[in-house]
């Protein structure tokens, strides 16, 4: 696979007779440096190690960069880093790519003017609009020094993180799969929005075709007799909400495959829609040659309602299966898939993943509980993390089952893991921690299953929405915060007073006092979206500075300030207390990344 790579830039003195001699070693031992930080922390989204580039020369000159460029663009290289140690001739030696995302790290010494070069360079950038990102230590390194200080580090393998979830995205296709769920705003797939900003090729399948492949047995047989076993052995049903309920003919009539048969036709229907989006060589083998190809998606989503859930089984098992770091082969890697084909939520979930490496857990934003109102309602009181009020975070069972907290860290502790990092312990642990609920026949006509669990630990999460808004574009909301573990009476009375089948996870934002984090109620109130997606760990840091290279301004974030890190030319647009100004005007500015 020929994976996105960042390329490493070793930009030096031209004067040759002493002065670029001297530089040399040191210059070229920066970029070696800078790639083993990077291939050491960063990772693909199949969890390889991400890969570097180091240029053939050192780059004293414009005749040496157009040299390390030709190389770069036979390398699939997707951004680069520039290293020195000293001073350089910025115009001359600068990457001047407009399809690269660009960094440069400046030595922080006093021998050579190393943070001269960098401020030069930046007004080259500003000047040319090439938005690139500043990278200058807090203390001075002596010159002999080889290490990379900790702020240095954290500040490459963020621009390495966010330049190769972007580059991974690239030339990838949302799939579509049907249209618009009940009149939901983030189903209207914006495809203009997905090529320019994203480079993602916006596609479409009729909810029929998995109908056609189900029907005409379209799907690896073996595959199936694998799959089909595993759901026998390890989906235990839980709490049917139909049972003694005498319903209407309208909804007796509609469901035309008998409740016996829904594990039957669930697991088909999740195989296909995981050829439909990723292809298998083995439908080709069996003479099916076009639909072996795929569409080439790295995400997509299923409208479901209520086209299809008014007769067939409901796609909730798809959905979490999809989007889970597990199934029925073992560990692999979590796909983003969208509930009611909400492709704003889609995009969210892929970024998630793309960032860290971990399952995205697609939610309802559903209800804002106050303290008071817990303590009317359960004679309890909040406590711990939930203190200041919850908001509860619940779907339709189609919720990555990781999302549980089951699997362990080195501690004991519940976590959600990379999916490289899951052992069959974690995978037993998640799977025992969720029961599969026969689908409300009032909702879902057709049946189905819906995962149901409660997130078992107290976990960092970081909530996220992409939100289009006309006159502005897109927008991305950010809440950090933590999953909250209720006392069981408590978790029971308040889940019972929405659908008690469905997964649930208490989450409160991490709160400053200022604007829209000031209390959680707020949090809850300026929401763009019905739906959000949650996943582990606080990386709205990673998500900002992966924003600014997209151009996606952010609206909402609580990430503090001294962890915002955007290219260097944002401070051209405003370098005082509103961030948020600044950034919508710089994003506006320079435009999508695709134009």
């Amino acid at each position: 696979m020929n994976y996105p790579k960042i390329g490493i830039r070793p930009t030096i003195d031209g004067r040759w007779g002493g002065v670029r001699e001297s530089l040399e070693e040191q210059t070229m031992n920066m970029a070696k440096a800078a790639a083993k930080l990077i291939e050491e922390n960063v990772f693909y989204a199949d969890g390889t190690p991400a890969q570097c580039v180091i240029g053939c020369t050192t780059i004293g000159s414009g005749a040496e960069a157009a040299k390390v460029s030709e190389q770069f663009s036979k390398e699939n290289v997707v951004a680069t880093l520039a290293v020195t140690p000293c001073w350089c001739y910025g115009s001359e030696t600068m990457d001047l790519d407009p399809n690269t995302i660009k960094a440069v790290w400046g030595y922080n010494g006093t021998e050579r003017p190393g943070a001269v070069y960098l401020a030069a360079v930046m007004a080259a950038f500003a000047q040319r609009g090439l938005p690139a990102f500043s990278i200058y230590g807090h203390d001075v390194q002596d010159k002999d020094d080889t290490s990379v200080p900790a702020d240095v580090a954290e500040k490459i393998i963020r621009f390495a993180k966010a330049a190769l979830a972007v580059g991974q995205m690239k030339n990838k296709a949302y799939v579509n799969l049907g249209g618009v769920a009940m009149g939901i705003a983030g189903s209207y797939c914006d495809a203009a929005f997905m090529q320019k900003y994203l480079g993602i090729r916006a596609e479409w399948v009729d909810m029929t075709e998995i109908l056609r492949r189900i029907k005409l047995e379209i799907y690896d047989h073996d595959e199936y007799d694998k799959a089909i076993k595993w759901v026998k052995e390890n989906c235990k049903e839980g709490f049917d909400k139909n049972a003694g309920k005498q319903f209407p003919e309208i909804i007796k009539k509609s469901k035309v495959v008998p409740a016996d048969k829904d594990w039957e036709f669930i697991t088909k229907f999740t195989i296909v829609v995981k050829d439909l989006l990723q292809g298998n060589p083995k439908l080709a083998e069996m003479g099916w040659n076009e639909e072996s190809l795929g569409r080439n998606g790295i995400v997509g989503g299923f409208q479901g309602q209520r086209m299809w859930t008014d007769w067939l089984p409901n796609a909730d098992f798809t959905e979490a299966i999809m989007a889970s770091s597990f199934d029925w082969n073992g560990k692999k890697r979590p796909f983003a898939f969208a509930t009611e084909n909400d492709t704003l939520n889609g995009i969210a979930m892929l970024f998630t993943t793309l960032l860290t490496g971990k399952a995205p857990c697609f939610h309802d934003v559903r209800t804002y509980w106050s303290p008071e109102a817990v303590e009317r309602v359960t004679g309890k009181k909040l406590a711990g993390k939930a203190a200041n009020g919850i908001i509860h975070l619940i779907n339709s069972g189609a919720t990555a089952l990781d999302c549980t907290g089951a699997a362990k860290d080195e501690k004991g502790n519940g976590t959600v893991k990379q999916w490289w990092n899951m052992t069959d312990d974690d995978i037993k642990a998640c799977l025992g921690a969720t029961d599969w609920c026969r689908a409300d026949y009032e909702y879902f006509r057709g049946g189905g299953f819906s995962s149901h669990f409660k997130t078992l630990a107290e976990m960092p999460v970081t909530m996220v929405r992409v939100n289009i808004v006309e006159g502005v574009g897109p927008t991305l909301q950010i809440a950090e915060g933590y999953t909250c573990v209720l006392p069981d009476d408590v978790h029971e009375k308040l889940d019972k007073r929405t659908d008690p089948t469905w997964p649930t996870t208490w989450f409160a934002p991490r709160l400053t006092g200022e604007g829209v984090f000031k209390d959680v109620y707020s949090v809850m109130a300026n929401w763009g979206a019905n739906h959000g997606v949650t996943v582990h760990g606080h990386i709205g840091a990673d998500l900002i500075t992966m924003a600014s290279m997209l151009r996606i301004p952010v609206s909402v974030h609580n990430v503090d300030k001294d962890k915002i890190y955007r290219p260097h030319s944002w401070s051209g647009f405003g370098a005082g207390s509103d961030e948020t100004s600044t950034d919508y005007r710089a994003c506006e500015y320079y435009g999508p990344l695709y134009k």
